[in-house]
């Protein structure tokens, strides 16, 4: 499986588990303050025995956004560099027919 593949399938693993257990306790024909303890530390002690796959798992998501950033800043400073070039060229080339112009007219008296 691709590193990508493998994230997504873990994120939702514990996306499954964590929505899984808050269902559970939610459902639970017990008191509010019971099961609000109750899914504090299931949370708690998912979050310990997973701590490693969950920090690798922020880590990997870290890293995508920011490959992704980087591939939309160069994209977006390609763009703006060709915009700029062909301001230019249009430029150079309303320029380039002024002065063709004006050394045809300059002359005719």
């Amino acid at each position: 499986m691709s590193k990508n593949k493998t994230f997504m399938f873990s994120m939702g693993v514990i996306a499954g588990v964590v929505g899984g257990i808050v269902a559970g306790v939610l459902f639970a024909p017990k008191p509010g303050e019971e099961s609000r303890k109750e899914l504090k530390d299931t949370v708690c002690d998912i979050y310990d025995k997973h701590a490693p796959q969950i920090e690798d798992a922020k880590r990997q998501a870290m890293e995508s956004i920011d490959l992704m950033k980087y591939k939309l800043e160069r994209q977006f400073r390609k763009l703006n560099n060709s915009v700029k070039s062909k301001k230019m060229q249009k430029a150079k080339e309303l320029e380039d027919s002024e002065h063709s112009d004006g050394n045809e007219n300059e002359f005719d008296y």
